[in-house]
């Protein structure tokens, strides 16, 4: 996913660098707007799983306080092995989709500079 992701950011900031006369800006926002909707389903999903791994291992920790059990000592270190990269992974995620509003926003400002231009004020 995250090769997905970096290489989409990648075509549409070429997109927007080449900036080529005729470009139908319009529909390459509709296009962009439905890929942002896919990658905050992604994002959603990932909250979810990490949240959940989050509260596992807060049960885990209690359990381990309560009642000194090694096998909730074992869960709590395999959640934390899983939990860790999920963090980085959402971080990523968000941080993305992020970056993708303020590029779809670049490809708004062009429409409305084609708009401007063609006197549609």
């Amino acid at each position: 996913m995250k090769k997905q992701i970096l290489k989409y950011m990648a075509y549409v900031k070429e997109v927007l660098a080449q900036d080529k006369p005729g470009t139908d800006w319009e529909e390459f926002a509709r296009r962009d707007l439905v890929k942002i909707q896919f990658y905050q389903h992604e994002r959603l999903i990932h909250l979810i799983v990490t949240a959940l791994f989050a509260v596992m291992e807060v049960m885990c920790v209690a359990t381990l306080l309560v009642s000194q059990n090694l096998w909730a000592m074992a869960l709590m270190a395999m959640i934390l092995v899983l939990l860790i990269p999920y963090v980085g992974h959402y971080y990523f995620l968000e941080n993305s989709v992020q970056e993708m509003y303020l590029l779809h926003d670049q490809i708004l400002a062009r429409i409305d500079r084609g708009r401007k231009a063609d006197g549609e004020a």
